[in-house]
Protein backbone atom coordinates (compact mmCIF):
# COMPACT_ATOMS: atom_id res chain seq x y z
CA UNK A 1 0.00 0.00 0.00
CA UNK A 2 2.86 1.91 1.05
CA UNK A 3 4.77 1.48 -2.00
CA UNK A 4 1.90 2.39 -4.32
CA UNK A 5 1.46 6.02 -2.59
CA UNK A 6 4.89 6.20 -3.24
CA UNK A 7 5.13 5.83 -6.74
CA UNK A 8 1.89 7.35 -7.51
CA UNK A 9 3.66 10.98 -5.35
CA UNK A 10 6.54 10.32 -7.48
CA UNK A 11 4.49 9.99 -10.89
CA UNK A 12 2.41 12.83 -10.48
CA UNK A 13 5.45 16.05 -11.19
CA UNK A 14 6.83 13.26 -13.93
CA UNK A 15 3.29 13.98 -15.43
CA UNK A 16 2.67 17.46 -14.84
CA UNK A 17 6.15 18.00 -16.32
CA UNK A 18 5.57 16.34 -19.55
CA UNK A 19 2.28 17.47 -19.78
CA UNK A 20 3.48 21.59 -19.54
CA UNK A 21 5.89 20.79 -22.43
CA UNK A 22 9.25 20.67 -20.57
CA UNK A 23 11.97 18.83 -22.54
CA UNK A 24 15.66 18.94 -22.28
CA UNK A 25 17.19 21.75 -24.50
CA UNK A 26 19.40 19.04 -26.58
CA UNK A 27 21.65 19.57 -29.23
CA UNK A 28 20.52 22.19 -31.34
CA UNK A 29 20.60 21.56 -35.48
CA UNK A 30 22.56 24.23 -38.03
CA UNK A 31 22.28 24.59 -41.49
CA UNK A 32 26.06 24.39 -42.13
CA UNK A 33 28.45 21.25 -41.88
CA UNK A 34 31.53 23.41 -41.25
CA UNK A 35 31.80 26.60 -39.72
CA UNK A 36 34.66 29.53 -39.13
CA UNK A 37 35.03 32.24 -36.46
CA UNK A 38 36.08 35.57 -37.50
CA UNK A 39 36.69 36.62 -33.90
CA UNK A 40 39.41 38.24 -32.03
CA UNK A 41 42.27 35.19 -30.64
CA UNK A 42 42.01 36.11 -27.12
CA UNK A 43 37.90 36.51 -27.35
CA UNK A 44 36.33 34.69 -24.41
CA UNK A 45 33.18 34.61 -26.20
CA UNK A 46 34.31 33.58 -29.35
CA UNK A 47 35.91 30.62 -26.98
CA UNK A 48 32.66 29.93 -25.89
CA UNK A 49 30.99 29.93 -28.28
CA UNK A 50 33.11 27.54 -30.32
CA UNK A 51 33.05 24.89 -27.50
CA UNK A 52 29.22 25.40 -27.59
CA UNK A 53 28.94 24.38 -31.31
CA UNK A 54 31.28 21.67 -30.87
CA UNK A 55 29.52 20.12 -27.92
CA UNK A 56 25.75 21.52 -28.99
CA UNK A 57 25.68 20.58 -32.37
CA UNK A 58 26.88 18.77 -35.47
CA UNK A 59 28.50 21.53 -36.89
CA UNK A 60 32.45 21.92 -37.16
CA UNK A 61 34.63 25.04 -36.18
CA UNK A 62 37.23 24.77 -38.72
CA UNK A 63 40.58 27.10 -38.46
CA UNK A 64 40.60 27.58 -42.43
CA UNK A 65 38.51 30.61 -43.85
CA UNK A 66 38.54 28.61 -47.34
CA UNK A 67 37.05 25.14 -45.99
CA UNK A 68 33.98 26.71 -44.08
CA UNK A 69 30.89 26.61 -45.59
CA UNK A 70 29.74 29.71 -43.09
CA UNK A 71 31.85 32.48 -41.85
CA UNK A 72 30.76 33.85 -38.48
CA UNK A 73 32.22 36.97 -37.91
CA UNK A 74 31.78 39.16 -35.09
CA UNK A 75 31.90 42.91 -36.19
CA UNK A 76 31.59 44.45 -32.79
CA UNK A 77 31.30 43.43 -29.13
CA UNK A 78 30.95 46.36 -26.30
CA UNK A 79 31.19 46.41 -22.47
CA UNK A 80 28.81 49.37 -20.89
CA UNK A 81 28.37 50.74 -17.72
CA UNK A 82 25.29 53.10 -17.16
CA UNK A 83 24.57 54.38 -13.17
CA UNK A 84 20.87 53.96 -12.90
CA UNK A 85 20.54 55.33 -9.61
CA UNK A 86 22.13 57.89 -6.87
CA UNK A 87 21.49 58.64 -2.92
CA UNK A 88 21.70 61.69 -1.37
CA UNK A 89 24.70 62.80 -1.53
CA UNK A 90 24.97 62.14 -4.87
CA UNK A 91 27.36 58.65 -4.86
CA UNK A 92 26.06 56.09 -6.78
CA UNK A 93 24.01 53.42 -5.87
CA UNK A 94 22.64 51.22 -9.16
CA UNK A 95 24.63 50.32 -12.18
CA UNK A 96 23.14 48.72 -15.36
CA UNK A 97 25.66 46.27 -17.51
CA UNK A 98 25.57 45.86 -21.07
CA UNK A 99 26.88 43.36 -23.19
CA UNK A 100 26.56 44.50 -27.06
CA UNK A 101 27.29 42.66 -30.33
CA UNK A 102 27.21 43.05 -34.16
CA UNK A 103 27.44 39.98 -36.30
CA UNK A 104 26.94 38.46 -39.87
CA UNK A 105 26.92 35.12 -41.29
CA UNK A 106 28.57 34.77 -44.75
CA UNK A 107 29.11 32.25 -47.36
CA UNK A 108 32.88 33.65 -47.30
CA UNK A 109 32.50 34.47 -50.78
CA UNK A 110 29.94 37.81 -49.79
CA UNK A 111 26.80 36.07 -49.87
CA UNK A 112 24.81 36.94 -46.71
CA UNK A 113 23.03 34.08 -44.66
CA UNK A 114 22.43 36.75 -41.48
CA UNK A 115 23.24 40.24 -42.19
CA UNK A 116 24.55 42.67 -39.34
CA UNK A 117 22.89 41.67 -36.39
CA UNK A 118 23.17 43.23 -32.81
CA UNK A 119 22.36 41.35 -29.64
CA UNK A 120 22.96 42.45 -26.53
CA UNK A 121 22.17 41.71 -22.60
CA UNK A 122 21.87 43.72 -19.93
CA UNK A 123 21.60 43.33 -15.88
CA UNK A 124 21.67 45.51 -12.95
CA UNK A 125 23.83 45.69 -10.19
CA UNK A 126 24.04 47.53 -6.96
CA UNK A 127 26.34 49.14 -5.68
CA UNK A 128 27.67 49.67 -1.80
CA UNK A 129 31.37 51.74 -1.49
CA UNK A 130 32.33 49.87 1.34
CA UNK A 131 32.52 45.98 -0.26
CA UNK A 132 34.16 47.69 -3.57
CA UNK A 133 36.01 43.71 -3.94
CA UNK A 134 32.54 42.19 -3.62
CA UNK A 135 31.21 44.68 -6.31
CA UNK A 136 34.31 43.99 -9.10
CA UNK A 137 34.18 39.79 -8.46
CA UNK A 138 30.22 40.47 -8.73
CA UNK A 139 30.24 42.60 -12.15
CA UNK A 140 32.90 40.01 -13.31
CA UNK A 141 30.25 37.18 -12.49
CA UNK A 142 27.44 39.02 -14.15
CA UNK A 143 29.63 39.92 -17.24
CA UNK A 144 30.38 36.09 -17.54
CA UNK A 145 26.73 35.00 -17.40
CA UNK A 146 25.84 37.75 -20.46
CA UNK A 147 28.54 36.36 -22.34
CA UNK A 148 26.67 32.47 -22.30
CA UNK A 149 23.46 34.08 -22.46
CA UNK A 150 25.01 35.76 -25.90
CA UNK A 151 26.48 32.95 -27.21
CA UNK A 152 22.97 30.64 -26.71
CA UNK A 153 21.58 33.80 -28.55
CA UNK A 154 23.98 33.27 -31.21
CA UNK A 155 23.44 29.15 -31.41
CA UNK A 156 20.04 29.76 -31.80
CA UNK A 157 20.55 32.74 -34.54
CA UNK A 158 22.40 30.25 -36.33
CA UNK A 159 20.26 27.27 -36.14
CA UNK A 160 16.81 29.31 -37.16
CA UNK A 161 19.20 30.46 -40.60
CA UNK A 162 17.73 29.32 -43.52
CA UNK A 163 20.54 28.08 -46.74
CA UNK A 164 19.56 27.68 -49.79
CA UNK A 165 20.43 25.00 -52.20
Amino acid sequence: MRRGLLRAALAVPLVALAGCGFRLRGSQQLPFETLYLAVPENSALGAELARNIRVGTTTQVVADRAKAKAVLELINEQREREVLALDGQGRVREYQLRLRLLLRVTDGKGREFLAGTPLGVQRDIAFNESQVLAREAEETQLYRDMQTDLVQQIVRRLAAIKVEG
